[in-house]
């Protein structure tokens, strides 16, 4: 291969790479000229592997910034019903002034394990606000015990996160039969959540989280909205931590 078709190979691959438009005397090579590039291409490739993961690293890295540029815009236009819904619970201090917003079901095992996060962060931070957003994704059985849930909320909200942590950190699969079990261990019977189950069924609080989530790219839980930021995973409770301290510095999650 001549020099020129090297440099233009060369040019080619981080074109190629960095996801920028041939210019127009690449595009316009001829078939044997082609197949010399991607001989080129290929033994670069095959010699230097490494740049792929380079390349995989950039792609995820800008759609990172995408994603968090979408979620970005979808809090600012959800603010209400995210922070401030009529459907959520709150437990720590409900006038802290940061908010934690916390997508879960029940039948999460993340969740479950993420439980002892926000437990830590009430009582470690007696400033924070944390919102339990109840977003049921992992079968009939999760709508099931949180329509269950929603009942317990509006008999006895004060009581509600000792039912939450009591079910979530339950060993067994959270189901209809068993968030009702809780609720008696906790004065509440099944006749009363079966009655507050069929005047208000809990649809239009699902349907919102449905739409937030979908709004805020929230496919799994649980997921987190700090501010201005939206958390996928559970990541734990010094990065969630940071994240707190980071928005009474400055506003922002990140500083």
């Amino acid at each position: 291969m001549t020099l020129k078709k090297t440099m233009i190979a060369a040019g080619t691959l981080m074109a190629l790479a960095a996801g920028i438009a041939l210019p127009q005397s690449a595009a316009a090579l001829d078939a044997k000229q082609k197949e010399e590039i991607g001989a080129f291409i290929k033994e670069y490739l095959v010699a230097n592997p490494e740049i792929m993961l380079e390349v995989q690293e950039a792609l995820s890295a800008k759609q990172r910034a995408k994603q968090q540029q979408a979620s970005q815009a979808a809090i600012a236009n959800n603010k209400k019903a995210i922070f401030n819904s009529a459907y959520d619970v709150v437990l720590g201090n409900p006038k802290g002034d940061v908010t934690i917003v916390e997508f879960f079901d029940y039948n999460c095992g993340y969740c479950k394990r993420a439980l002892s996060d926000m437990d830590e962060i009430v009582a470690k931070d007696k400033n924070v606000r944390f919102v339990l957003k109840e977003f049921p994704i992992l079968g009939p059985d999760s709508l099931a015990a949180h329509k269950v849930s929603a009942a317990f909320r509006l008999i006895a909200p004060e009581k509600y996160g000792d039912f939450h942590r009591a079910l979530l950190g339950a060993e067994e699969r959270a189901t209809e039969e068993t968030a009702i079990a809780v609720a008696a261990k906790l004065g509440v019977t099944e006749e009363q959540l079966r009655e507050k189950m069929e005047d208000d069924p809990n649809d239009a609080s699902v349907r919102e989280a449905y739409m937030l989530a979908n709004d805020l790219g929230i496919t799994g839980t649980p997921s987190y909205v700090i501010g201005n930021e939206a958390v996928y995973g559970a990541v734990g409770a010094a990065e969630i931590s940071g994240k707190v301290a980071n928005m009474r510095e400055c506003g922002k999650t990140v500083c």
